[in-house]
């Protein structure tokens, strides 16, 4: 049988990248997002791939928007199994230069979005005591960085929320999953079409990676969401752990460096935001995966790789401490 996998924000980076990942396995996809240009190209990917597609426009801040797409996904390819949880805006400016609409409408999809979809998602879930909810989280929701207080609040609160109902799930004894893949900066459209008052064009904080590497992380963690979360990339661990051991000196850090290492020397993007209209609502604005970056992009990360199969990482160390094991006594022996 087909997976049933929901995916939102799958018009474009990471979620379009996901997406394509299930339609290499013939999955089911439902492609949730407020584009029909990026939506429907990304339909024609993944049916050319093996899997089929089921477009929904959606406002994933609107709770009756999600549910009415979750009501058509089951209607259309039966019980959901997986849903993935991406959709996102946000505005890059310091904090005192986002007026209150901005922040209320970063807050409503890039938190409430998620909540949205999980409510959507458990109440099929649930009752049939099976499925996986994956919440493309970001290093951002547990170390922040200036320019992006809004988002970084939402990403914040998406942790949150998912602890405790992680908890609430546990307490039931359900069999439904909730897991968390943690990103580090990813090469989306989103710092071309992103709201930002920055004199200079918003870019990831390199080291950058390929949507692609996201996407394998988030499939690595639908497929294993018995675990809290998953780090993608050694640069989303690093700064986690820096973050855990020197939080101070990663504040002055920031502060000293924050603001540069956002900004490419190009001008800044001269088109409209995403805010709150879709930019790819029309036909032939498909923006795909990739954002301006692939230059600086790594399209692998060896980090996730070794993430991605744990067996294998142990049985080497072991091998490797029997080796160094065997060496060190045959050293002592020939010293004796």
């Amino acid at each position: 049988m087909s997976e049933t996998v929901v995916i939102t924000g799958a018009s474009a980076g990471i979620g379009r990248a996901t997406a394509r990942l299930y339609g290499e396995r013939g999955a089911d996809v439902v492609l949730i997002a407020r584009g029909r240009a990026g939506l429907e190209a990304a339909a024609k990917e993944i049916e050319s791939l093996g899997g089929r597609a089921l477009v929904q426009i959606a406002d994933t801040a609107d709770a009756r928007q999600v549910e009415a797409a979750a009501d058509a996904a089951e209607e259309a390819f039966g019980p959901i199994d997986v849903w993935i949880n991406c959709a996102f805006t946000s505005v890059f400016a310091p904090f005192d230069e986002i007026t209150a609409e901005e922040y209320d409408r970063v807050t409503q999809v890039t938190y409430l979005g998620f909540v949205n979809g999980t409510r959507s998602a458990l109440k099929r879930m649930l009752p049939r005591d099976r499925g996986t909810v994956v919440q493309v989280g970001s290093t951002l929701g547990e170390r922040a960085i200036p320019l992006q207080s809004a988002y970084c609040g939402a990403k914040h609160a998406i942790n949150g929320f998912t602890s405790s109902l992680r908890t609430e799930l546990l307490h039931r004894g359900s069999k439904v999953h909730v897991t968390v893949a943690q990103m580090p900066a990813v090469n989306t459209p989103q710092f071309s079409w992103v709201r930002t008052r920055l004199p200079r064009h918003p870019q990831p904080v390199p080291p950058i990676y390929e949507p692609e590497v996201a996407a394998r992380g988030v499939l690595h963690a639908a497929d294993h969401p018995r675990r809290k979360q998953y780090y993608v990339g050694a640069t989303t661990l690093a700064t986690i752990l820096a973050n855990r051991l020197a939080p101070a000196a990663l504040d002055r850090y920031l502060a000293r460096t924050g603001f540069d290492s956002q900004q490419s020397p190009n001008r800044p993007p001269t088109g409209e935001s995403n805010l709150f209209e879709p930019v790819d609502r029309q036909e032939g604005d498909d923006h795909g995966a990739h954002g301006v970056f692939d230059g600086k992009a790594h399209s692998r990360s060896f980090e996730s790789a070794l993430a991605r199969h744990p067996a294998a990482v142990a049985s080497v160390l072991a091998a490797g401490a029997a080796v160094a094991a065997r060496s060190l006594a045959t050293r002592r022996g020939h010293t004796s």
